[in-house]
């Protein structure tokens, strides 16, 4: 007996994953008589003329049936004399995308299903690619619908150099191909006399014997804190599941953030005490004294994991509305929920391509590398160390719904708490503006009060953030215009050649001269150079210090 296997069914719509897991549960003998009784029944009125539709063990909701495609994430438990199994059935459809990253979540392989009559899509590559992403390193392809083109070998091989390109592009390991029938039942439960030319496994024998505990395991002992429990003033434990290694009685262990050590007092598993504890129970540990520990923080021994403010992780957008730079949500990662801001979208991931390519902007399904930096200090690691603690969703703070998910590629400490230099950066974003400084010569007839009112109206009619600095202080003029600068905001500044110097000295090229730009400048001229000028693009060619102004 091997245990249990999770897996799920994915791939693009109407490639049969529905119908091939029926087969599965109708073929094994696993289906009571009253569902085995209706299935029969509603069969008849179905789309197959009057033949046994196996999709409809899956899809149970009235939407599903009506239209023949599966919406949400159907989970099926069964077992056969080998291996007991839980199966999530994904849909293949872009719009229900997010359900089937839910579904990824949770599994140890996937079984990524191709029609034989259309070979690898798009929506084949989006979800190889999710799966990847989500951790899953055991990979079935099944070629389903070979019995529509006449079992020809010749097809299936065409298709299986395809499935090899994919596999080489996006790094996948442990790959089985397998041609089957999910209406016919080839090479799904028995194997199949139409095809003499392939002689490997089944499907259901392949699942039944793989091994997914060859996956590299993580090292040393740790543990995120889901529950602090108290149930009397003489005890207090720590409650969790334990996500590597082992924990045993009288054990030094570290708690992070903190830092603080201590000694294992006692362990309970449910209500039991025992001497140790292992990956996957749920346990509660006492400590030998009293430690700054709640929901969110980790127990660890050897675990090496990393305590950081700032992280760039790859993430599966699911939110209808855009994400852009700047916005701010809650971020889960492990036990610990935490405000944080995307500052940055580094580039996005072409599904078909695997090429990255710059945006400031992601659409619902795109898939990218994103900056994202937390309000304070969390134990967080890269996702290839610490499954757990390499996990994270993003949570909209407004609907509360999940709109992202994704996992850590790097985890780091920004100087200055969760950076000060990153700070800045997110106001700028949220504002949609590098906040340059223009100045305007007194000494030209031309920039009156009137015209720098008209540039300041004509630039917030363009949604930029400005103010027009008139009669400041000789004295401290350069502060209040760096702290206007600091604060995101575009400033109009009448200036002399005096003033002109100390800005560049302190501002840099954030400093834009109109005066030397030439005269005889209309309105429409001066608002489409500082447009150009605080573009978000001049964010990227500068360099935001994290001690203090803007440098070059």
């Amino acid at each position: 007996m091997k245990g249990l296997l999770k897996f799920i069914t994915c791939g693009s719509v109407d490639d049969g994953k529905s119908t091939l897991i029926g087969h599965i549960l109708y073929d094994s003998k696993l289906l009571y008589a009253d569902q085995e009784r209706a299935l029969e029944l509603e069969s008849k009125v179905g789309s197959r003329g009057g033949e046994l539709d196996y999709s409809l063990l899956l899809d149970g909701l009235m939407a599903e049936r009506e239209q023949g495609i599966t919406i949400d994430v159907a989970y099926r438990y069964f077992t056969t004399d080998s291996r007991s199994f839980i199966v999530a059935d994904t849909p293949g459809h872009e719009e229900y995308t997010r359900n089937m990253a839910v579904g990824a979540s949770f599994a140890d392989l996937a079984v990524i299903l191709v029609d034989a009559s259309k070979g690898v899509l798009v929506q084949t590559r989006r979800h190889a690619r999710i799966c990847s992403l989500m951790g899953i390193r055991h990979f079935v392809f099944a070629v389903n619908k070979i019995d529509l083109m006449d079992y020809s070998q010749d097809i299936f091989r065409s298709i299986e150099g395809q499935i090899g390109q994919l596999v080489e592009e996006l790094g996948l390991t442990n790959v089985k191909i397998i041609p089957v029938s999910a209406t016919e039942g080839d090479n799904v439960t028995m194997p199949s006399q139409n095809m003499d030319w392939y002689q490997d496994e089944t499907l259901l024998a392949y699942l039944e014997q793989v091994d997914v505990s060859d996956v590299e395991e993580e090292q040393g002992f740790y543990l995120p804190v889901q529950r602090v429990c108290r149930p009397n003033h003489a005890f207090r434990g720590f409650q969790g599941q334990v996500e590597s290694g082992a924990v045993e009685k009288g054990q030094e262990i570290t708690t992070l953030p903190s830092g603080e050590t201590a000694i294992v007092k006692s362990i309970f598993v449910g209500n039991h005490e025992t001497e140790k504890a292992e990956k996957g129970q749920p346990v509660t540990i006492q400590l030998d004294r009293e430690v700054d520990v709640s929901r969110g923080c980790i127990l660890e021994a050897a675990a090496e994991t990393r305590v950081a403010n700032q992280i760039e992780g790859r993430i599966l957008w699911m939110d209808d509305t855009p994400l852009t730079e700047g916005r701010n949500f809650f971020v889960k990662a492990g036990t610990k929920t935490i405000p944080g801001t995307v500052t940055k979208i580094c580039y996005s991931i072409d599904v078909n391509t695997g090429e990255e390519k710059r945006t400031d902007s992601l659409k619902k399904n795109e898939i990218a590398l994103c900056r994202i930096v937390f309000a304070q200090k969390i134990v967080v690691d890269a996702f290839k160390h610490h499954k757990t603690l390499g996990e994270f969703i993003l949570i909209d703070r407004v609907s509360n719904m999940t709109s992202a998910c994704g996992v850590v590629d790097k985890a780091s400490v920004r100087e200055g708490g969760s950076g000060y230099g990153e700070i800045r950066e997110v106001r700028y974003r949220l504002k949609g503006q590098f906040p340059i400084t223009a100045g305007f010569s007194e000494e030209s007839d031309q920039f009156s009060t009137e015209f720098l009112k008209d540039v300041e109206a004509r630039l917030g009619g363009f949604g930029r953030h400005t103010y027009l600095a008139e009669n400041l202080n000789d004295s401290n003029f350069v502060e209040v215009v760096k702290a206007l600068s600091e604060a995101g905001i575009i400033t109009l500044l009448p200036t002399t050649r005096e003033k002109e110097e100390k800005l560049l000295d302190a501002l840099g090229e954030s400093f834009l001269n109109i005066a030397k730009k030439g005269e005889n400048l209309s309105v429409e001229d001066v608002v489409t150079e500082i447009i150009k000028a605080s573009s978000l693009q001049q964010m990227e060619e500068k360099h935001v210090d994290n001690e203090g102004g803007l440098g070059i």
